[in-house]
């Protein structure tokens, strides 16, 4: 029986050193990239649970394993799930696929967008309880760091370089292929670069401040 409510997936790696923000390791080192994703890790789960989603699900990859991810499963008391395919565009329609043969609907959030807000968070909820088809947040880099869906099809997931700056542009276009009815939220921007550390310098003065000297 589906659930008439939705569900938040959390989507997160393992903050195994040398393995996570691998971009910033030039900037911060290996320990201090690994530091930096279980800081947002942590700022994105307590977003979640503050909005208006009552089922919250950390979905992470290679394993669900690592002592920081069960630490944050016990802490948040959030459901831990294992990504499951070859790359980002597999593991999200498994887990979306998953998810909505349980719930009405379901929205993806990456784990390294620290401007996201319970008010996106919420504004996501109403859109598709009220019966949208699909949702993105789409990133300054080209990506997105929200997917919400009500109906599930291979196509939005095929064909897309998930590494690339267009991965939005061609899911817009495979989202009006099928003429479903979406909506795109706010355009947001993700910790991944040397030059996005700058950007979170200013909305966390004080905590970057204190992260670069713990690194130095």
């Amino acid at each position: 029986m589906i659930d008439t409510e939705g569900v938040l997936l959390v989507f997160t790696r393992s903050p195994v050193a040398g393995e996570t923000k691998t971009r910033l390791i030039p900037v911060l080192g290996r320990e201090g990239a690994a530091r930096l994703h279980r800081l947002l890790l942590r700022n994105t789960l307590k977003l979640a649970l503050q909005s208006q989603f009552c089922n919250v699900e950390l979905w992470c990859t290679p394993t669900t394993d690592h002592p920081f991810l069960q630490e944050c499963s016990h802490k948040f008391a959030v459901k831990l799930c294992c990504q499951e395919g070859e790359d980002l565009g597999q593991r999200m329609q498994n887990a979306i696929s998953s998810a909505l043969s349980r719930y009405a609907f379901a929205v993806i959030v990456g784990s390294d967008c620290p401007v996201l807000t319970t008010d996106l968070l919420n504004r996501a909820y109403l859109q598709l309880q009220s019966g949208m088809d699909a949702l993105l947040g789409p990133s300054e880099d080209g990506g997105y760091y929200l997917f919400g869906l009500r109906r599930y099809a291979p196509p939005l997931f095929a064909g897309i370089d998930w590494g690339g700056n267009n991965v939005v542009e061609m899911t817009y276009k495979q989202l009006a292929a099928l003429g479903w009815h979406w909506n795109a939220l706010d355009t947001l921007w993700d910790v991944d670069r040397p030059e996005d550390m700058e950007k979170l310098k200013t909305l966390w003065p004080d905590l970057v401040q204190e992260f670069y000297a713990k690194i130095a």
